[in-house]
């Protein structure tokens, strides 16, 4: 009996020698991480947030130190949107309205994103607090979230494969501790670089614009308008006016919100494709992403294009992660 005694204890120590330390994981995943000259990956994004998950094609370029090129499509294809910083700046490109905007910005730098991984790498250094645990053949970090959503969005999952040392799944949490967004990385590949010329930013011919501006008019006045609205749970926060505005060949909605200390407004109304950027027009503030698309928020306003419609939410009451969370909130459906 003392012998199996002696035995099974030896057994434990052995194990105990051989399991990694929290300190030993970050470590290696800070040197494979963020020491690669650059990546390329690929991922699933879900947004969970509505009655149906809302499921993105993520495609993510870096090369050290300051080049990215991230690129989000929805399962068709059919709305892309792209940042991209290189030597001259920071932008948002929309393909499908032929559109280019341009941020005095520090992206990434001072806003986390969880499709990129070494601000997954940096997330976990930064907290202290963050825990770690084994679940089979994978290692899993829960720390705090350091992006624009972090009041809503305060906790994240990160899951990392014990073979590779790469993350194979994200898991972001609201502060009830339900999963709102999902990565799923199908795709890493450490030390890819790119040239240059890789990030420029492509700019329509004028010629081109101009043959694209006759068709782009045409489908505006063809597309259908939806209202949009903030779907929040603010008990004081009430709907007190809509107002339609009619312009030349289409329409404008007018929302006010009030209530309590949160005033705000939504102005909404079918995105301009006849009216295309052939040059990166200046847009103030960051870009922010807003899970569905990428938008500028300044201290009082934000705006974006999702789906075929422009928005704009002003307010002089709302911090910019109140104005991020009507944002990332807006839907079709109607308010009760």
């Amino acid at each position: 009996m003392a012998r199996l005694v002696v035995l099974f204890a030896m057994i434990l120590v052995l194990s105990a020698c051989g399991a990694e330390s929290k300190e030993d994981v970050v470590k290696k995943l800070s040197n494979k991480w963020s020491d690669a000259k650059g990546y390329e990956l690929t991922a699933e994004m879900s947004i969970l947030t509505g009655a149906e998950p809302r499921v993105y094609d993520v495609e993510v370029w870096h090369t050290k130190p300051d080049f990215y090129r991230v690129k989000v499509s929805d399962a068709n294809a059919e709305n892309t949107q792209m940042i991209v910083r290189n030597a001259e700046g920071v932008f948002v490109v929309t393909p499908a309205l032929n559109k280019t905007y341009k941020f005095q910005s520090k992206w990434p730098s001072e806003n986390s994103q969880a499709y990129l991984i070494g601000s997954l790498a940096e997330d976990i250094k930064k907290d202290k607090a963050a825990t770690f645990k084994e679940e089979g053949n994978k290692y899993v970090f829960e720390a705090k979230t350091t992006n624009n959503h972090k009041n809503m969005l305060p906790t994240q999952k990160i899951y990392i494969d014990k073979k590779t040392m790469l993350p194979t799944d994200v898991s972001i949490l609201n502060e009830n501790q339900e999963e709102q967004i999902h990565i799923k990385f199908d795709k890493v590949s450490l030390g890819k670089t790119r040239a240059a010329g890789d990030y420029k930013i492509e700019q329509t011919p004028a010629a081109q614009a101009e043959g694209n501006t006759v068709e782009a008019s045409a489908e505006l006045e063809n597309r259908d308008f939806e209202t949009h609205y903030p779907v929040i749970k603010w008990e004081d926060t009430h709907l007190m006016e809509e107002k339609v505005i009619q312009l030349e060949n289409q329409k404008r909605v007018v929302l006010t919100f009030s209530g309590g200390d949160k005033d705000f407004t939504v102005i909404q109304q079918l995105s301009d494709a006849s009216m295309p950027s052939t040059i990166p027009v200046f847009a103030p503030g960051d870009p922010v992403d807003l899970g569905v698309a990428i938008g500028a928020v300044t201290d009082q306003s934000i705006s974006w294009e999702q789906d075929g419609m422009s928005f704009f939410i002003a307010s002089s009451s709302l911090t910019k992660e109140e104005m991020i969370e009507v944002a990332a909130s807006m839907t079709v459906t109607e308010l009760k």
